[in-house]
């Protein structure tokens, strides 16, 4: 586990979300904005970007003490 104290933990779990929307935002939405043709691999490393993320604010969230 990640040594991180109670503070530092709570940044990351209300932080780390938005990171991941952007990424995955970025990943699959953004594609439409450009010239070149829809990528499905980069549409994926989108999607399991925003999961490796989204998992990780979970095993944080999960060593939190109320």
């Amino acid at each position: 586990m990640v040594g991180l104290k109670p503070a530092q933990r709570r940044v990351l779990v209300a932080h780390l979300p938005e990171l991941a929307n952007v990424a995955a935002g970025s990943l699959l939405f953004g594609q439409f904005l450009t010239e070149r043709p829809y990528s499905l691999l980069l549409a994926l490393v989108g999607v399991v970007v925003w999961t490796i993320l989204i998992g990780w604010v979970f095993v944080l969230a999960a060593g939190e003490r109320p």
